[in-house]
């Protein structure tokens, strides 16, 4: 994950990350808030986010609290990245006919984030003090 977040990080610094992801921005109830940072200050801020929670998990490894942090922000960020595949027009298309559920490539590329949420959702749980964990356990 770590290696995930660096590479996204990297690129929302390039204009073309930028003006990708400023149509998923721009039609989300979530995030279209973030235009008042212009197509570039948007995706500066994403991605000095997520080079952030990079660095977090990563340091992790050292500090299990701060691995618990960055896998939160990892869950926050694909669940707005999720949120895209419902909130951008044209992304995916439902019908009742052979094939329920078609979409575009900017739909299988959303798609992947699924995934990558619930590896972030993996890895703030193993990330929470044993303590914490059993004493969640003990009550239930």
């Amino acid at each position: 994950m770590v290696l995930i977040f660096v590479s996204f990080g990297i690129q929302k610094f390039t204009p073309q990350s930028a003006e990708g992801i400023s149509v998923y921005i721009s039609h989300s109830p979530l995030v279209s808030w973030l235009q008042i940072f212009g197509v570039r200050g948007e995706a500066y801020l994403l991605g000095c986010i997520e080079l952030t929670t990079a660095a977090l998990l990563a340091m992790g490894a050292f500090v299990p609290l701060l691995s618990a942090v960055g896998a939160l922000f990892g869950v926050g960020t694909f669940f707005i990245t999720w949120s895209f595949f419902f909130t951008t027009p044209g992304v995916v298309t439902w019908s009742f006919s052979a094939d329920p559920i078609a979409w575009n490539l900017a739909g299988e590329f959303l798609y992947k984030d699924i995934v990558l949420l619930s590896v972030c959702v993996v890895l703030f749980l193993a990330s929470l003090p044993e303590a914490l964990v059993r004493r969640r356990i003990d009550r239930a």
